[in-house]
């Protein structure tokens, strides 16, 4: 993705790219080396400032669950991630969403307008964001760019 470059006005002539806006949207995979792996891929590309939305999903392996379970649990996945990411050298904010991840999204893009969206979900058979056709509809709505990154299991079960 090509990004603008502005004069400083300072003598010789330098420029400045102005880093990329990334929102990347997780739950269970958050946290997961796939998607470590393209935050790695787009911070070589160059300068580049990442949100992680979180949705508050609720909990699936409950009957009944509260709100809050959810909140707390996407809050403690996505400091976590946060955290890791950081140590990758990776300048990132982090925010709990709302449990639909399109209103997650939008909530997020209002606070941060992005240049782009990476999806980071399970494998088709497992991931509901798939079967609903989420990258999809999510490129549709904002009109931006979205990459789909697919996680491993074993990355869903850690907190």
């Amino acid at each position: 993705m090509e990004r603008a470059a502005r004069h400083t006005g300072i003598e010789p002539e330098v420029i400045v790219m102005e880093p990329r806006r990334i929102l990347l949207v997780a739950n269970q995979t958050a946290g997961g080396p796939e998607l470590k792996g393209e935050i790695r891929r787009r911070m070589a590309d160059g300068p580049c400032v990442f949100m992680l939305v979180v949705p508050a999903t609720p909990p699936s392996q409950h009957a009944t669950w509260e709100e809050g379970e959810a909140r707390d649990i996407a809050r403690r996945r996505m400091e976590k991630a946060v955290a890791e990411m950081r140590r990758m050298g990776a300048e990132i904010t982090g925010v709990v969403g709302d449990a639909s991840p399109v209103l997650a999204i939008n909530d997020a893009l209002i606070e941060q307008p992005c240049d782009e969206i990476i999806l980071s979900t399970l494998h088709p058979g497992i991931s509901r964001w798939l079967k609903w056709d989420l990258p999809h509809r999510v490129e549709q709505r904002f009109r931006l760019p979205v990459t789909t990154v697919i996680g491993e299991r074993k990355a869903a079960t850690a907190l």
